[in-house]
This record gives structure tokens, sequence and C-alpha cells, in this order.
């Protein structure tokens, strides 16, 4: 198979072989930590919009961009390589939740370039910093009936979600992302939608950009949310040829190891990511979750003795405190190893 060539991010791969990388932790479990009210959020913009937007994070890069580059810059000060956007929800499909659909584009480029300036900031010749364009999952899904009394109902289409997806692809790179994300995915169906759409902007624009796929797995089961085992995943999604590909968000850092095991183990040609939430939620916590910065760090500590893992970080609940202590844990460690020429341009 002919070795990928990325337009960006080409450093990505190198860095990925030689340590293990960190992704930032959560962004909604610091935007709530501003205790930001409805007009905190409208701005002075939205000020007469007709709808409460109040936990729309995503409008946070228009109206309080400020917030949104503290939060990445205490990831990168934490010692973050790759800062993902404030796009977990900048769809039109997701947006329109809140009638903010035609503001979906504009969301994902004002993101990528809030990010791209703090990334900048950090970056040096020794430790370049990454910008991380999001696609998250949508609030419909094309696999899974929201009536249960209809089991063909459906309430949105693959040509819906590509065309969404394309739409945040492209603004993404057009603010300076370096990698996509697809993540948190519950529906394989609509990541197909995702990695259709992301494949169509390459062929279009002549650009490639390293592609990160992460699955979520719901619960013991061992299956993400539409049926698929963590193996079967893999084979749906691995003609995408990504960079990276792993799990996030539902179980933490424990629960979540038999799968990301079963995943290094199917996954030999590629890179393994993994960014947990800090454990259960807890109401009566700080972050809303049960793991502190040491634990949730110890835990990925021993992904990473056991050969796991390329990249760690952390989902909800987790925090600059997670993520500065999960690299200075990883940090002696050396990366999972894969098959080279995956990722590399035949010499000249």
């Amino acid at each position: 198979m002919k070795p990928l060539i990325y337009t960006r991010g080409q450093q990505l791969p190198v860095i990925l072989e030689k340590r293990i990388a960190i992704l930032d932790g959560a962004m909604g479990t610091m935007i709530q930590r501003f205790k930001l009210n409805e007009a905190q959020y409208r701005g002075e913009r939205f000020k007469d919009f007709p709808k409460d937007v109040k936990g729309n994070n995503e409008l946070l890069s228009l109206t309080r961009p400020d917030v949104i580059q503290d939060i990445h810059e205490s990831y990168l000060a934490a010692g973050a390589d790759m800062i993902e956007t404030n796009t977990f929800g900048a769809t039109t499909v997701a947006q329109a939740d809140y009638d903010m659909a035609d503001l979906a584009v504009e969301m994902n480029y004002e993101s990528a370039r809030i990010a791209r300036a703090a990334c900048d900031k950090f970056s040096t010749p020794d430790k370049p910093r990454f910008v991380v364009g999001a696609l998250g999952p949508t609030p419909k899904t094309a696999s899974i009936s929201p009536d249960v009394n209809d089991p063909g109902a459906r309430n949105t289409s693959f040509e819906e979600l590509r065309k969404a997806y394309y739409e945040q692809t492209e603004a993404l790179v057009r603010g300076g992302a370096d990698a996509l994300l697809v993540e948190t995915i519950f529906d394989t169906l609509n990541a197909k939608a995702a990695l259709f759409a992301i494949d169509e902007y390459f062929e279009k624009s002549g650009e490639r950009l390293p592609l990160i796929i992460s699955g979520t797995v719901t619960d013991a089961s061992g299956r993400i949310l539409s049926g698929q085992t963590v193996t079967a995943f893999w084979h749906s999604i691995r003609h995408a040829r990504p960079l990276a590909v792993g799990l996030n968000c539902a179980l933490g850092a424990a629960l979540m190891r038999p799968y990301i095991q079963e995943l290094a183990r199917v996954a030999g040609d590629t890179f393994i990511s993994c960014y947990p939430n800090a454990g259960l939620p807890n109401p009566m916590s700080d972050t809303g979750f049960d793991e502190t910065p040491d634990v949730t760090s110890r835990l990925l500590r021993e992904f990473a003795e056991e050969g796991l893992v390329n990249i760690v970080g952390g989902c909800c609940g987790t925090t600059p405190e997670h993520i500065g202590a999960i690299h200075q844990a990883v940090e002696p460690l050396a990366p999972r190893g894969i098959q080279r020429d995956y990722f590399y341009k035949e010499a000249a």
C-alpha cells in the first residue's frame, strides 16, 4: 500500500514514533469553571437572540474567544502537544438545536483560528504544538431509531451528515487545523459519513491532513452504542487509513483497559490514542467526576508501560492538572511501535 503523504501535520507521525504525545483535556469541564451566564454566552452580537443559548459552548468561540484561548493556553502550559478545537458540536445538525445552524461554518473557522494562535504562541523547534480539528457526534444517529415503536425510523440521513461534516472539515482546515479528529463515535454510520466527507474534501482540495478516529465504548458490553465490538469498529473504519485510532469518553481508564488492549492488538499498523473520562460521574467532586489527576495519570502510565498507546489525554472531567500529571507520568516511557512504512513518503 502506498504510504500517505500529508500536506500538514507532517511531523506528527515522526513524533508518535519517538515518544508518547499528549492530547489536551476536557473543554466543557473548563468552560464550567468560568460560570458564564446567559448574557455572557450571548455577548453583544446575540443579545436579542430569541432562544436561550447558555450551554452552546461552540458559540463562545464567537462571543468569548478570550475564554477559549485561555483554556487552550492552560492545556498547552500543562504540556499538551495537541489541542482540540472548540467544535465538538459545531455542525449544522447539532447547532439546529439552538437555531444556529447558519453559524456552524463560522464557529469552526474561528475556533480553529483561536487554537492556531495558541499553538503558535507555545510552539518551539523542540516541541511543536498542533491544532486538532474536532468533529464530534451529532444529536441524531443514522443507525438507531428515535422511536421505540418504529425501529425503521430515522431522524437524519447519511447525506445530511455528509454535508454537515464536509462544511465542518473545510472550515477547520481553512482556520488552520494541522490534523482532524472524528471523536466520541457512538454510531459507526455517523462516523462513516464524516470519513466520507473528509476524504471528499481531501480529494477536492488536494490537501491531506493526519486523521485520528476515536470511538466510545458505552458500557461493559464492550460495544459502541450502534452495536459493534471494538474489533468490528476498527474493521469498519480502517479504510480511512487514520494516523491513529482509539477510544475516549464514556468509561474511565480502569474500565477502558481491555478495549484499548483489544484495539492495540488488532490495529497493528496504526498508532493508538486513549483519552478517557476522569473516572465515573460524581456530582460531589469539583469536576463532576471521580478521578483526581494522580489517579488518571497512574492508570495511563500503566497503559504506556504495557506498550498500548501513542497518544494520551483526557475527556470529560479532566483539567490542565490532569494533563500535567499525565505528561509527567508517561514522559519517560516509550510509545507503542507500529509498521513504520504505513505513514511515510517513499524515499526518492
